[in-house]
């Protein structure tokens, strides 16, 4: 043998390749269990268990599906739509006006009651507008004023419902009480005043500002805020009594007694612990909204010409019934659509965050 070659104990006895081999085997094993040990799945968290019911909601999952595209239809569509064709004659000009085809105000004066057609996917209405441009514009009313009422509505139901709940005494029965009124007034009488009697003036008076005042956003803003104003008690109602049920647990006990701070209690705690509630009555509540507003607007007392909402479609399309049925057919198909995905939905995340609500 070499002198300068170097032998493995192992190539000298056979025994102890044989063990060797035996410690690595046991070796890899040991870290494969550790492995999978680490690989465990954790302990899902009442929000994913909560989930994972309402993926398997079919019906709530079709619901998000349709309110998604028609979410994306609202935004989207109208500027796809305005572009899809080229420029043609204005019949009220007689000049090329690209910017206006397809176009949910532009009229075409000789294209009146027409069927869906190459041009006008949808047909026109008595004025000769486009059908599907205006049902495009109304969902995007309709969808961004139940976006702002439930922001509004959030925002107090969760201030007043949870400084109520939490801090009980006076304050408790001060907030309670104002709930309680505002509560009992008829919500739709008071929408309808505040629409009649203010509308106008805001059309006029508030014209001047930037966004706020264009294109009739200054009605459309004014009755948000009054089906916001008849909206947040509901809310307020349900956050105050989820509340006098968070302070009582002992997690809740434990950080006063750790000296922490309401406000941090409050936001740390039992914010985040509503939710589940917030959600499904949010979501359950845009229901009545875009109900609310379609009514409004088909009062003559929301959007107003050449603007367009789902309400004012059906408004102007009631005496067309037999001669042009489509015109009302479509935004009022449309707006059942809507409402039965919502309900769906809002249906499937409750059912998802307390299944015994299923019984």
């Amino acid at each position: 043998m070499p002198p300068d070659s170097v032998v493995s104990p192992l190539q000298l006895d056979p025994d102890l390749t044989v063990l060797a081999e035996n410690d690595l085997a046991t070796a890899l094993s040991e870290n494969e269990l550790k492995e999978l040990a680490e690989k465990k799945e954790k302990p899902a968290t009442p929000l994913q268990d909560s989930l994972r019911r309402l993926r398997r909601d079919k019906r709530a999952m079709a619901s998000v599906g349709v309110i998604g595209f028609l979410v994306l239809l609202a935004i989207f569509g109208p500027f796809i739509y305005q572009h899809i064709g080229g420029p043609y004659d204005s019949a009220l000009n007689g000049t090329i006006s690209p910017q206006v085809y397809h176009s949910y105000y532009h009229q075409e004066l000789d294209r009146q009651d027409e069927g869906p057609s190459a041009q006008y996917w949808l047909g026109t209405d008595d004025l000769g507008r486009d059908l599907l441009a205006r049902l495009m514009q109304g969902l995007l009313i309709s969808i961004s004023i139940a976006v702002l009422v439930e922001v509004v509505d959030i925002t107090l139901g969760i201030l007043i419902g949870v400084l109520a709940g939490f801090h009980g005494g006076w304050i408790d029965q001060v907030l309670a009480r104002f709930t309680d009124i505002i509560f009992a007034f008829p919500g739709l009488l008071f929408i309808i005043l505040v629409a009649g009697i203010f509308g106008a003036w805001a059309d006029t008076h508030l014209s001047g500002i930037p966004i706020i005042g264009a294109n009739g956003n200054a009605r459309l803003l004014l009755v948000s805020l009054a089906l916001a104003f008849v909206a947040w008690p509901l809310m307020a109602r349900y956050v105050r009594g989820q509340t006098l049920q968070l302070k009582e647990q002992q997690f809740i006990e434990a950080a006063r007694t750790a000296g922490t701070s309401d406000t941090r209690i409050i936001l740390r705690h039992i914010v985040p612990n509503l939710f589940s509630i917030v959600v499904v009555a949010a979501t359950l509540n845009m229901v009545n909204t875009i109900v609310a507003e379609a009514g409004i607007s088909l009062l003559g007392l929301g959007v107003q010409t050449p603007g367009s909402s789902i309400g004012l479609m059906i408004s102007q399309a009631q005496n067309l019934v037999s001669s042009h049925p489509w015109e009302i057919l479509l935004p009022a198909g449309v707006l059942a659509i809507i409402v039965l995905c919502f309900s769906f939905f809002g249906d499937g995340l409750r059912d998802a965050f307390d299944p015994r609500s299923k019984d």
